[in-house]
């Protein structure tokens, strides 16, 4: 089976031309060609910078939450059922801002959402600590998830268009980034808002990180036509065959006259996928996991006697285990013909984390949260399928929108189930029998999801 990180793509047959048709243009163009390569390489070069940066910033305004929740209840004077309605507004505000991606990319082009999404996380963390409120710390809250919503949505959009030959590598690459984010919040927050004198600087501190992101995209938007089109069909710097670089500008032009065209073709029926609806589920139920893990592990060992430190650097362990998995695993998804035993595998870790959690949270707290970090690696394997699934640029973005919007509203009543149970019962034990429970289905779908189908082959029947 050839893998795609070989995959070459071949120079598209070309009509021939007169001589004295084509010799004056090439020699008037001879002395741009090497700076319009230089362009699109610098050009690549900062997309993968900006992808990078972009996925730093996609967790740290909730797992720096998840460490302070205890401060903030008592900041905020929130009760332990609000607390539960706070660690639901991530996903809420995905599901309901993440649909708005693919038509936001359609006319303003995908660097352009994701620079503005990144602008709205830093001016929402900045907001947030100070706002005085349960209501007004909501409502910033709402304004950094945002821009995290539009920004998961079109990330394995750019991926897509900029490197289709390295679409396991890059979105490995851009999941390894959002890992390290995720657990360096979890890590370093707790410090940080010692060294800093509280939770308020605490978790502002969090937006420079997201006004550095915004940089790399600026010079991008000023090429709007090429970030509403596709990226070069050759990675800069690749070996090419014998004369494909005389054909490198016409295969760029074919490639954009591609795109036009597929931004053009009728949507597709999304619905009528049974591989779209499988993905989406799945996706909602890791993405439940996900939230539940972020927004409450950190109290459950602290519930357990752990120290807040502690459990911050235990959050911290959870979320780091994406770091080199979320590069594994989306690189091995794209060489097997079906997904299914990697969501196996992933959710048996699952289950017997849980088991921990509930029988010696603390006595085996190291074990347990490594494990529930390997579970929770099903968000890279989702966002790979997501690629997988679709055949092109556009159905990808159609299928990332459904998927990850119809997730993350499954996922909504999770966090905020597990605070009304942990309130009423006093307890655990029923927040991790609901987690248990939930695991299993999420293995099903996962298998369903995994088969080698396209949502074009299942939308068209």
């Amino acid at each position: 089976m050839v893998s795609e990180e070989t995959t070459r793509t071949t120079t598209p047959p070309t009509e021939q031309q007169p001589p004295a048709a084509t010799a004056a243009p090439r020699e008037a163009g001879a002395h741009r060609e090497p700076r319009t390569a230089a362009t699109r390489a610098w050009a690549t070069r900062l997309v993968v910078v900006g992808i990078v940066l972009s996925a730093l910033n996609l967790r740290p305004a909730i797992t720096s939450l998840g460490a302070l929740l205890e401060e903030v209840r008592d900041g905020l004077g929130m009760s332990g059922s609000v607390a539960g309605l706070l660690t639901s507004v991530p996903p809420l505000c995905f599901a309901v801002f993440g649909v708005m991606a693919p038509r936001l990319a359609r006319r303003f082009g995908p660097a352009a959402v994701v620079c503005a999404g990144m602008a709205a996380i830093a001016a929402g963390l900045v907001i947030r600590p100070y706002a005085g409120n349960t209501v007004a710390f909501l409502a910033a809250s709402a304004l950094a998830l945002m821009g995290i919503a539009v920004s998961n949505v079109l990330m394995p959009v750019i991926v897509k268009r900029w490197f289709p030959d390295r679409v396991g590598s890059m979105t490995g690459l851009y999941s390894m980034a959002l890992a390290l984010g995720t657990s360096t919040a979890a890590a370093v927050t707790v410090p940080m808002t010692d060294a800093l004198g509280g939770w308020k600087p605490g978790l502002a501190v969090w937006a420079l990180l997201a006004a550095v992101a915004v940089l790399p995209w600026l010079p991008l938007l000023r090429d709007r036509d090429r970030d509403r089109g596709a990226a070069p069909a050759v990675r800069p710097g690749a070996s090419q065959e014998p004369g494909q670089v005389a054909h490198d500008t016409s295969r760029e032009e074919s490639v954009r006259a591609t795109a036009a065209q597929e931004e053009q073709a009728p949507a597709l029926r999304i619905t009528r996928s049974r591989t779209a609806w499988a993905l989406a589920v799945f996706f909602g139920l890791q993405a439940t996991a996900a939230y539940i893990t972020m927004g409450w592990m950190a109290q459950i060992f602290r519930d357990a006697g752990v120290a807040a430190g502690t459990a911050g650097l235990l959050l911290a362990v959870t979320m780091v285990m994406g770091v080199p998995l979320a590069f594994v695993i989306p690189r091995l998804a794209t060489r097997l013909p079906h997904q299914g035993p990697i969501v196996l595998a992933l959710g048996v870790c699952g289950l017997a984390g849980y088991a921990g959690l509930y029988l010696a949270p603390a006595g085996g707290a190291w074990a347990w949260a490594v494990l529930l970090g390997i579970s929770n690696c099903a968000f890279p394997l989702a966002l790979t399928m997501v690629g997988m699934r679709a055949r092109t640029g556009p159905g990808v973005a159609q299928l990332s929108a459904f998927a990850q919007s119809t997730g993350y509203l499954i996922s909504i009543p999770g966090p905020l189930l597990v605070g009304v149970l942990y309130q009423s019962s006093g307890g655990w034990g029923l927040p991790i029998a609901l987690m248990t429970a939930l695991m299993i289905p999420q293995m099903l779908v996962g298998w369903v999801a995994g088969r080698n189908r396209t949502v074009e082959e299942e939308a068209a029947r």
